[in-house]
């Protein structure tokens, strides 16, 4: 079943053409990656999907976005229940300057949750779905500044899924790790895709093709070809693909 889907999607900063004309439809509850060189368009695309590219100044966009049949792009959208829905996680972690557990409930508390018993299940919840509640338990009063990059990005997960999003957008999440680390964040997505929807923007291609079920290749805006991981790099369609994933160019 579809969970997002574009059609006749356009994006302009200013006068650049920054998408042109994607029609994807991106699967409930399955890992799909979006490949593609350097100013691509990869993760333009990813911020259509929470509104994000809306911060920037002199964008335009048209075409339909759907979001479980809803198009995000009218004007009734409300961008708050949108981005509580449809949460992202960036290239470098960004924890706030406070503690683990406010990190957590900071979201929570935002739409109005404030009872310290509830948010004492949900910290508990969310650190074990992202498998640190063993390790920071003890700390949940310590900065989360001072946590390790991986620990930093793992929280950050945490943090969007306190606020029970669906979807889960990441762009490079593993871009500032080690291959270690690298290693468990993408464990750690495929253990997350049961509950949720995940689009990541990956440079790697054995990352793309080791965690994704379905992966796109962007090219100049474009989204060249969209299909089952397995068959864009076994048996791609277009040749562009396929001089992309065996390093030709990008």
């Amino acid at each position: 079943m579809s969970k997002i889907v574009t059609k006749k999607l356009n994006l302009w900063y200013s006068q650049f053409h920054a998408l042109k004309d994607v029609h994807a439809s991106f699967e409930d509850k399955r890992i799909t990656a979006i490949i593609g060189p350097s100013g691509c368009g990869k993760s333009t695309l990813l911020r259509v999907f929470n509104r994000m590219n809306d911060f920037v100044d002199g964008v335009r966009t048209d075409g339909e976005v759907l979001i479980d049949g809803e198009d995000i792009l009218n004007g009734r959208t409300d961008l708050v229940t949108l981005r509580k829905k449809v949460g992202m996680v960036f290239q470098r972690p960004n924890p706030f300057p406070l503690s683990i557990y406010e990190n957590i409930v900071f979201g929570k508390k935002i739409h109005g949750e404030t009872k310290r018993e509830q948010l004492d299940i949900i910290v508990e919840k969310s650190l074990k779905s992202v498998l640190l509640w063993d390790e920071l338990k003890d700390k949940l009063n310590s900065s989360a500044l001072l946590l390790s990059l991986e620990q930093k990005q793992r929280l950050c997960i945490a943090r969007l899924i306190a606020v029970q999003p669906e979807v889960l957008l990441m762009d490079e999440p593993c871009s500032t790790l080690d291959p270690q680390a690298t290693a468990r964040i993408e464990e750690l997505m495929r253990e997350l895709k049961s509950n949720y929807s995940i689009i990541i923007v990956t440079h790697n291609m054995q990352q793309a093709a080791r965690v994704s079920d379905d992966t796109g290749f962007m090219l100049l805006g474009e989204l060249i070809e969209f299909g089952k991981t397995s068959e864009i790099f076994t048996a791609p369609k277009d040749r562009r693909t396929e001089e992309y994933i065996t390093g030709r160019y990008g």
